[in-house]
C-alpha cells in the first residue's frame, strides 16, 4: 500500500523511530524498515521510504515468513487489506501528530 506524506525535513530513520520502525538496509533511492508483529520477527510489516521532493512517499507491506533460501526475498507478502490498512492509519496519525507539535 503506498501513501504519501509531506516531508518536514527531519531525519527519516529518526521519523521512522517514532512510528515503532527501525532500521533494515538502504536499497538505490529508498530506505527500508522493519516492525516485527511477533518476538520471533515474521510476521512483520515492511516499510520502504523515499524521498521526492516536498513529499515522502511511503510503501508498506506485510512479510508474512521468513525467507527460505539465503538471499532470497520472504514475500509471501500482503499489500493490501484491513490489517495494512489500520498500520498506514496509524503511521499517518502519528506523524500529523508529530507535525503539529
Amino acid at each position: 500500500m503506498k501513501f504519501i506524506i509531506k516531508n518536514t525535513g527531519e531525519n527519516i530513520v529518526n521519523l521512522a523511530r517514532k512510528i515503532a520502525y527501525y532500521f533494515l538496509k538502504e536499497e538505490k533511492d529508498e530506505l527500508s524498515f522493519v516492525r516485527p508483529l511477533e518476538r520471533t520477527g515474521f510476521p512483520r510489516f515492511h516499510l520502504y521510504i523515499k524521498k521526492s521532493n516536498e513529499d515522502l512517499i511511503f510503501n508498506l507491506h506485510i512479510d508474512q515468513k521468513k525467507p527460505i533460501y539465503k538471499g532470497a526475498p520472504a514475500h509471501a507478502g500482503e499489500y493490501e487489506g484491513r490489517v495494512v490498512e489500520t498500520e498506514a492509519e496509524r503511521i499517518k496519525q502519528i506523524l500529523q501528530q508529530n507535525a503539529k507539535n
